[in-house]
């Protein structure tokens, strides 16, 4: 079978006619004549826009910049939030402490510590017997699980007899209350061991003794000298001021310990503490302790060069003395009932040996500013 179909011709190339030639001569003059206006609306009604226009509504338009700023402020916060989380994050494996709780707690316990001294007195007797026998019965539990034998409640008795003392009897009298909780919680001791006769060696016995009457000295009856310094006049703002320097100095020496720490201070007794951070610790008590002075006890400037130093050398003194503790009955924290804390040693272990500091400088600079 045949192909009988020939070649298809290109339209590309066939010649015009010339009545299309005059067709399309007609076509292209109609495009290059000008546009009447009637017909220029027309052609722009017909063609699609490209972009819509802007809502001309003040509404919408006000409407339209509060969610933009919605939406901005809300992509900074999560950044803000998850750079925070991340820094939180690095000083929890550094520090073992959870950054934010310790924040959280320690403005709270910061909140009720001041509420109770700015408007009456007697609230801080409260808060401060409770620290106290918190303090003991941490403490106590501690020595019990290092192996130490300890008669909780007869220390807790005595801690409370000797913190009220602080308050409501005389400072002579403390003095005598402090001496006969000291021979209770020992005679107690012994009579206990005496009773229990389990062949315990006398060393041991020794060691349960010296740790009776230590726990009295080292906790209540330090508190009680806050209190002592509270029954003063303007005692609060005292108390608060010398706890202010002793906070300041233990952050000041965390902030920078953290950031600029290389140096260690102590590596046997508390292997992350250092140079630098102590040197944060003395600037920030230093810088607390003149501001203190001169807007809230109405002294000279000069006694914070005198209230920095001192409150700064006992706190540090109780921060490694209470590290000693630990690292000899090989534990971190006291116990964990302040997360990012520890316990409530860990936080009291700067201010109860800043007390008879703080009420010394009382009695000595009040006279000497006022001369």
């Amino acid at each position: 079978m045949s192909d009988t179909s020939g070649p298809v011709p290109d339209p590309a190339n066939t010649p015009m006619t010339g009545a299309d030639a005059a067709g399309a001569g007609h076509a292209r003059a109609a495009d290059d004549a000008p546009l009447t206006r009637k017909d220029a609306a027309a052609r722009r009604a017909a063609t699609p826009q490209a972009d819509a226009t802007p809502p001309t509504d003040p509404s919408a338009v006000f409407q339209s910049h509060i969610r933009a700023a919605r939406s901005e402020f809300e992509s900074q916060v999560a950044h803000a939030r998850a750079e925070f989380e991340e820094a939180n994050e690095r000083i929890k494996q550094r520090t073992g402490r959870d950054l934010i709780l310790a924040i959280l707690i320690g403005l709270a316990i910061g909140a009720v510590l001041i509420a109770s001294l700015v408007f009456f007195k007697w609230p801080f007797v409260v808060f401060a017997l409770a620290a106290a026998l918190l303090g003991i019965f941490e403490f106590g539990r501690a020595l019990i699980a290092a192996g130490r034998r300890v008669d909780i409640v007869p220390q807790l008795i005595a801690g409370a007899a000797l913190v009220l003392a602080g308050f409501f009897l005389t400072p002579w009298m403390l003095w005598v209350t402090a001496f006969v909780a000291v021979a209770f919680v020992i005679v107690w001791r012994l009579i206990g061991q005496m009773a229990r006769r389990d062949g315990r060696l006398y060393g041991d016995v020794l060691g349960d003794v010296l740790v009776a009457g230590f726990i009295q000295v080292y906790v209540p009856f330090l508190t009680a000298l806050c209190l002592v310094l509270l029954q003063r006049d303007g005692g609060e703002w005292w108390v608060l001021a010398f706890i202010i320097v002793a906070v300041a100095a233990d952050t000041g020496a965390y902030a920078t310990g953290l950031t600029l720490g290389r140096h260690p201070m102590a590596p046997r007794i508390s292997p992350k503490k250092t140079w630098e951070g102590f040197a944060g610790a003395a600037v920030a008590a230093i810088v607390a302790a003149v501001l203190l002075a001169m807007f809230m006890l109405n002294l000279p400037w000069w006694t914070g060069l005198i209230i920095g130093p001192l409150i700064l050398a006992s706190a540090t003194v109780g921060d490694l003395g209470e590290s000693m503790i630990k690292r000899d009955l090989g534990i971190k924290d006291m116990s964990s009932w302040l997360p990012g804390h520890g316990g409530v040693l860990d936080r009291l272990d700067s201010i109860l040996p800043s007390a008879p500091v703080a009420l010394a400088l009382s009695y000595l600079l009040v006279p000497l500013a006022a001369s």
